[in-house]
């Protein structure tokens, strides 16, 4: 008898990575990525291996519904999902979004815990029961790929939760996810309640169950890998385990703790370990949102050591202290021995080897840059490189361009910025005051090109150690609704501030361009 994927998968030891970063870690608050930085994270995601990108809630709004359109368009591996309620308009706005994918996944949820049920849908448990078996087969119109979630699972009742995933299962669903919404549950519940399932539901085998855990007890990694061990063979998580109030599981502490400790937990993932921190930048990079120094596997710290028994332990063997060497997450400690006498062709070689696949024209662009820089610093890092393309990528093409500034500043004031900005090909010209050098640069840019944002954030970090580190600068502008992040990185921070509210700008003028799908009609 033929097997299906699910039971395929359940024979199996690959533990699918379904990575919600652009729909779950999106929802973090301040996360929003505009459909650019969407598209470049998703391409990364497929090419890192992920088997499953959930890209959006298509009904939540027109910006959603062409977010998993476009997604759906470009990833070429991996499964494509969009989220819905259980209602027939949000499962037929998924379908329809996710019409271009090769791939897709209509991933439909209902609450099922007592709570939810009554103060949140104010519905029985019967109808509760309905409504699931209602939206699976409506979802299986669409597509044979149905995944079903209980919301709140962790909290529902036992015998509840069994019967509405015996009938989410035999209306068609092929994923059960069980969620631990609010971040409750602990590690030896969560697996005994994965275990629970296996044993309850009759149909259970037709279906891969799959984890999706929040942070809110720092517990979400945890409690992904005891679903695993006790049978789940799905894992949900964000890179950087950014979502919703403390987050998600985050995607790269699931996939190590999988690779480094599989003498406890002998399953495999299809990710490409070495592309972690990459991801991890990027991401941190479109949402503006930093990486704690000491978080596991890409902090800043995850590979540093400083106590003197430490360091000689390091030196003695590597191992002594390091359960995993730096350049199985993408993290690579040697600076480039290249400099201002370097050429194109060793240049487009390192971009090669830090997971870059630019055109000729961006190359040159890039090198241009890195020349500079090069005049500028005494020791280039690939960490420098990785700023400064991501830079060049975040400026792209735009109405505004940086030409030049110079800033006068100092305990005496007023501060001031000089300023010339491209501005649709014509060069103008300014010189304004702020309370400091970075309010007067943004007063300039305001002066040369008038608008109505607000600055919702302005963030620097140095790139690398030293004096002469490049400054990484993130922006967040917020104007009718409308909320987008610039980037920009310099030697020169005043310069990368001024590059990165720019950024932000250009990406503001595209929004207010692009004409909006019809508005969506709810009744």
């Amino acid at each position: 008898m033929t097997q299906t994927a699910a039971e395929k998968v359940n024979a199996g030891k690959d533990v699918l990575i379904f990575d919600t970063t652009l729909r779950d870690g999106e929802q973090s608050p301040g996360a929003s990525m505009t459909l650019e930085e969407k598209l470049q994270v998703a391409e990364l995601l497929d090419e890192m291996g992920v088997n499953i990108i959930e890209a959006g809630f298509p009904i939540a709004s027109n910006g959603d519904f062409e977010s998993v359109q476009e997604v759906s368009k470009v990833v070429e591996r991996a499964v494509v999902c969009g989220l819905a309620r259980a209602g027939e308009k949000d499962i037929d706005r998924a379908g329809e979004a996710l019409k271009g994918a090769r791939q897709p996944r209509i991933h439909t949820f209902i609450s099922t815990s007592p709570v939810h049920m009554k103060h949140k849908l104010q519905m029985d448990p019967s109808d509760v029961h309905a409504a699931v078996i209602s939206s699976v087969t409506r979802a299986r119109n669409w597509t044979d790929n149905v995944e079903w979630s209980p919301e709140d699972a962790t909290r529902t009742e036992h015998d509840f939760l069994c019967a509405c995933v015996e009938a989410a299962i035999k209306a068609g669903a092929t994923t059960i996810n069980i969620p631990d919404t609010v971040g409750y549950t602990v590690p030896q519940e969560y697996g005994a309640l994965i275990a629970m399932l296996r044993s309850r539901v009759p149909n259970i085998d037709k279906a891969v169950i799959s984890t999706h855990c929040h942070n809110d007890l720092g517990l979400a990694a945890a409690n992904s890998l005891a679903g695993v061990a006790h049978g789940a063979r799905q894992v949900e998580c964000t890179i950087n385990g950014i979502g919703e109030r403390a987050g998600n599981a985050a995607l790269e502490e699931i996939v190590m703790a999988l690779k480094v400790r599989r003498d406890a937990m002998p399953f495999e993932t299809s990710i490409k370990s070495e592309m972690i921190a990459r991801g991890s930048k990027l991401v941190s990079s479109v949402t503006a949102f930093p990486v704690q120094y000491n978080k596991a596997i890409v902090g800043q710290n995850a590979f540093a050591h400083e106590s003197g028994i430490h360091q000689d332990g390091m030196l003695k063997n590597t191992q002594t202290y390091e359960i995993m060497t730096p350049e199985s997450v993408g993290i690579s400690k040697s600076s480039l021995v290249m400099g201002k006498h370097s050429g194109r062709h060793a240049f487009r070689n390192k971009l090669e080897e830090l997971g870059y696949d630019l055109g000729q024209n961006a190359v040159e662009d890039a090198f241009r840059r890195f020349k500079d820089l090069a005049d500028k610093k005494k020791h280039v890092f690939d960490d420098d490189i990785v700023a400064l393309v991501d830079d060049e990528i975040a400026g792209g093409e735009g109405v505004l361009k940086v030409v030049s500034l110079k800033v006068v500043c100092g305990t005496e004031g007023p501060q001031e910025a000089s300023l010339s900005l491209d501005v649709s090909g014509e060069r103008k010209s300014v010189t304004a005051t702020g309370d400091g050098p970075v309010d007067a640069i943004f007063n300039a840019i305001g002066e040369l090109f008038p608008h109505t944002a607000d600055l919702q954030l302005y963030q620097v970090h140095a790139v690398t150690e030293g004096t002469d580190a490049q400054g990484e600068v993130s922006v967040r502008l917020s104007e009718g609704g409308k909320t987008v992040t610039g980037r920009g990185a310099d030697t020169d921070t005043m310069v990368a501030s001024a590059r990165a509210y720019v950024s932000a700008l250009n990406k503001l003028v595209v929004k207010r361009r692009k004409s909006a799908p019809e508005a969506l009609k709810v009744s």
